[in-house]
């Protein structure tokens, strides 16, 4: 497959242009020609030394990424920049990124992941940022108490223990989600009526608020709750008769 057609693919099914004007990360292909034939595609949650160096390992012609290098641009091409890049392109390897759109996709997105992990159903977006989302709500098949959503999001691919702030309802029905650090959507998620937000890291002063709005919140790492979309990525991909290689490198965070 050309690059340029498999970039125009990813970019029309996650609608990269949506999230233009609202994300920092510089979303699409980041560092590449604008003509290569492609066959292996690795996909992994950020772009660095130890993925890039994993997908020149698996010969792998593109990496795909939630978290990319260009965050706002570039003043100047220095430093871990200049390294990382130069690693890509002595070694014929492009970088696609997919930051918030990959969040608030509802089909292939982490948020969508989690919601697929634990059965939701009655689905919606969640977590409005500007006229898009970057999350989903839904409603658990059958209602159930907070230890097992902990249970299930204990299962991800992760290197630390599922924090759990217990102040909601003991049996939980309505669940939103925004994964990677989405406590700034706790007013949203009150607004909502839900009983938990899961989520990945937290900040100190959403304590209060959750514990005197009566609602949980699950902090079940960032790095876990955003291998759903690479992943799912990986398979739509191979769909195309691609070739797909995942790499996992938790950050314990």
């Amino acid at each position: 497959m050309d690059l340029r057609e498999f970039v125009d693919r990813l970019d029309e099914e996650l609608r990269t242009d949506a999230y233009a004007e609202i994300d920092a990360s510089a979303n699409g292909l980041q560092v590449g020609p604008e003509h290569a034939t492609i066959d292996r595609v690795a996909v992994a949650v950020d772009a660095a030394e130890a993925t890039i160096d994993e997908a020149i390992d698996r010969d792998a012609d593109v990496l795909v990424v939630h978290h990319g290098l260009s965050w706002g641009g570039f003043d100047r091409v220095t430093g871990r920049e200049y390294r990382l890049i130069e690693r890509l392109i002595r070694n014929d390897v492009a970088l696609y990124v997919s930051h918030l759109p990959l969040d608030g996709h509802q089909t292939l997105g982490n948020a969508a992941g989690i919601a697929d992990a634990l059965a939701l159903t009655d689905r919606e977006p969640f977590g409005k940022l500007d006229s898009e989302y970057i999350g989903q709500r839904g409603r658990v098949s059958t209602p159930t108490g907070l230890a097992e959503i902990v249970d299930t999001l204990s299962g991800f691919e992760r290197e630390q223990a599922v924090q759990a702030l217990d102040f909601g309802p003991e049996t939980v029905s309505d669940v939103a989600i925004v994964t990677g650090s989405g406590t700034d959507w706790l007013g949203e998620a009150i607004a909502c009526g839900v009983d938990v937000l899961i989520t990945g890291e937290g900040k100190q002063q959403v304590y209060h608020p959750a514990r005197e709005a009566g609602i949980s919140v699950v902090l079940a790492g960032h790095y876990a709750t955003e291998t759903f979309g690479v992943r799912s990525i990986g398979d739509q991909t191979a769909d195309w008769g691609l070739d797909v290689t995942y790499i996992s490198h938790p950050t314990g965070i």
